[in-house]
């Protein structure tokens, strides 16, 4: 019986003899494809017809067939064509459109000026906060919330004084004042450099406050005064006193 060694030697020597076989079997010829005969060879090496033989007698050549142009592979791709005509008109259409729109949402719809554009959301959705300015569409009055109340703002001088424009008032539906305290109107109150005296200024009019006891009874506080031109308090009429009958005011 044969050892498992001498299987493993048998099976070796077999592929040994396998490989060594498969080295020696011949290769196969390579066949090289022939060149084709370039323009310069000769041409009585080409086989002539019986119509070249009739030109070659005749002393002219043979006629070359004309070879047409191939189209080169890498070329540029034809250029793609211009989009129809009624794109453009579509795109002018579209900014005419554009250009109307812009115009009707800046048109003003009521008496402040109020646009589209600039209009603000219902009323439920207002924060209201200290300064906040509010009308109402039917009243001509304006109101600033100040001091946990509503007040009045006595007077153009005195909106403009305050540094607000109309797009800071509020346009409300009537009867929004309803939910509010309304204080005491606020009026232009009003000194000049280098003078104590306190004047509520009432269209072209100026009205001296007496002392700090009419001062302080009609509603005001310090921060209420503006400090303006001496010449200008003195260009206005004066008013009756605050409070009536004090005497003649002074001059600031």
């Amino acid at each position: 019986m044969r050892t498992r060694v001498e299987r493993i030697v048998d099976l070796l020597t077999e592929e040994i003899e396998q490989r060594l076989a498969e080295r020696k079997r011949p290769a196969a010829p390579t066949v090289e494809p022939s060149a084709p005969p370039s323009d310069s060879e000769d041409r009585s090496a080409l086989p002539a017809t019986a119509s070249a033989r009739r030109y070659a007698a005749a002393g002219r050549s043979w006629p070359e067939t004309p070879v047409e142009a191939q189209p080169r592979a890498d070329s540029e791709p034809p250029s793609m064509p211009m989009g129809p005509p009624h794109a453009a008109r579509l795109m002018v259409r579209l900014a005419i459109a554009l250009a109307a729109l812009i115009v009707v949402i800046n048109i003003p719809f009521n008496r402040f000026g109020t646009t589209l554009a600039t209009a603000l959301p219902d009323s439920a959705a207002w924060v209201i906060v200290e300064g906040f300015v509010v009308t109402e569409e039917d009243d001509p009055e304006i109101y600033v919330f100040k001091g946990e109340e509503m007040r009045r703002i006595g007077s153009l001088t005195l909106f403009e004084a305050l540094g607000y424009t109309w797009d800071d008032v509020h346009v409300a539906a009537d009867g929004y004042m309803d939910q509010f305290e309304v204080g005491l109107p606020l009026d232009v109150v009003a000194k000049c450099f280098g003078s104590l005296h306190v004047y509520r200024l009432e269209g072209e009019t100026k009205r001296w406050i007496r002392d700090v006891e009419a001062f302080t009874g009609e509603g005001y506080v310090w921060e209420d005064v503006l400090t303006v031109d001496c010449s200008y308090l003195r260009g206005l009429s004066d008013g009756e006193t605050i409070p009536p009958g004090s005497g003649p005011p002074p001059q600031p």
